[in-house]
Order: structure tokens, then sequence, then C-alpha cells
């Protein structure tokens, strides 16, 4: 394993990261600020209580969940599309290192992003609402596999872009409108069973229910259930990405 290289990679990208510190930090703390002014407030003083859990603390993981995925696909399609983009991705290629470590240095830090992320928004919304969690180790589990799996979906749906408007299309047009249906501002018992069956095929679901029983122990879905779908997720990511470098899909040509 080449350390010194994927050390290389990984600083390289959170370099890029710490120059817009301000404006990547400062973004998810005002779109937190306002859904709780929006949800939390306005529709929060409308419903009590969401299975034994207050309106406003209730949302705060589907908005962790929500955040992460973003950042992470947008962080980890970007970092490998702009080597492609101004054509260095073949002077990586050439270099004395595999996939593997071209992989952990990208993925590590669009993960690493993430995650730090995860922890504005979470301490942003202690500043809304008093909220505990119950299992802290848990929780740090399902935030920590949430970063590295969508860090790998966005390294994949980098290599696949072919300009940036493609960039924008996987973060605006589907992984949000799957966190919105996925539960992440209200609890799927709450729709009609027909509407409930069907909202079980939206993967997201798993992620949030998982991470929301980490902070209230109270899910949607079985927790195996959720760890079960992030594994399939992260192998599927794994193995997708194992097929572009073996075939140099959209890499080396």
């Amino acid at each position: 394993m080449n350390f010194p290289a994927i050390w290389a990679i990984y600083v390289y990208e959170m370099k890029r990261f710490f120059r817009t510190l301000m404006e990547s930090l400062l973004s998810p703390v005002i779109s937190t600020s306002l859904y709780f002014v929006v949800f939390g407030a306005a529709i929060g003083s409308r419903i009590d209580q969401v299975e034994g859990v207050t309106y406003g603390a209730f949302i705060v993981p589907g908005l962790i969940m929500l955040s992460v995925m973003t950042q992470a696909i947008s962080n980890a399609s970007f970092g490998i599309y702009f080597p492609k983009f101004i054509g260095t991705i073949f002077e990586l290629l050439s270099a004395p290192i595999n996939f593997l470590e071209i992989v952990i240095g990208y993925v590590g830090a669009a993960a690493t992003k993430a995650l730090l992320i995860g922890v504005i928004i979470l301490i942003t919304a202690k500043l809304f609402v008093d909220i505990e969690v119950m299992h802290p180790g848990a929780m740090i589990a399902f935030l920590l596999l949430t970063c590295v799996s969508f860090s790998l979906f966005g390294f994949i749906f980098g290599i696949w872009s072919q300009n940036f408007q493609q960039l924008q299309l996987i973060p605006l047009l589907v992984i949000t409108p799957l966190v919105f249906l996925g539960g992440a501002f209200y609890s799927i018992s709450m729709l009609p069973p027909s509407w409930q069956t069907v909202t079980l095929f939206n993967p997201v679901v798993y992620l949030i229910s998982g991470f929301r029983w980490s902070f209230f122990g109270v899910s949607d879905v079985p927790v195996v259930a959720s760890l079960i779908a992030i594994g399939v997720f992260t192998a599927l990511c794994l193995g997708v990405i194992w097929w572009i470098f073996k075939t140099g899909y959209r890499i080396k040509s």
C-alpha cells in the first residue's frame, strides 16, 4: 500500500476544501437554520410529537442525512471529475499507485468533508432544540458508513459525468427527492398503508431510519435491515469502481 501517495491525494483535496472554508461551513448552517424555521417552527407548531419525540428534534437526523449525502456526492464527484477535465488524470494513472489507493485518497477526503458538515449541522441543531443521542456509538457508525458509501457513489458519478451540468444532476434530481420522500421530516407510519409499502423500496428510508434510531431508539424499519442496506450499497459501489478501473470506462478514453 502506497501510503505517501494516498496521503498526498487526501491532503490536496482537503486543502481545496479549506480554501473555501467559510462558504463550505456557512451554507449548511444557513440551510439548517431555514429548515428549522420552516419545518420546526411552522409545521412543528401543529405537530406536537412524532413517535414520542418532539417534532423539532425528530427532523434532526433527516437534516443531517440530507446534507451528508449531498455533500459526500458533490465533493467526491468534483474531486475526480476535475482531474479528468484538466487532463491530470493521466498523470495519476501513470504514477506508481493502484486504483484502490486512488479511491482511498479521493473518497477519504470527500467522506471527511461530509463528516465535518454533519457535525456542524448537529451542533447547529442543538442551538434550536434539546437533543440527546441514545446510542452514540451507533450514531457515529451510521454517519461514517453513510459518508463513505455516498462518497464512493459520488466518485462513480464523477467518472461518469462529461460536463459540469451533469455533476449537479444526481444531487438535485435524485438524492434530494429520495431524502424528502424517505421519511426525513416525517415517520412513514403516518402514511397510508399502500404508500408505506411503496416507500420501503426507497433505499434512503433505511439509512434515515437507522440513523434516527441511534438518536431516539425509534425507527421505521429494523436496524438490522438498515445495516444490510448500507452494506449492500457500499459493496455495489466498490464493485462498480473496480469494473471502471479494470475497463478504463471514461477514464482512459
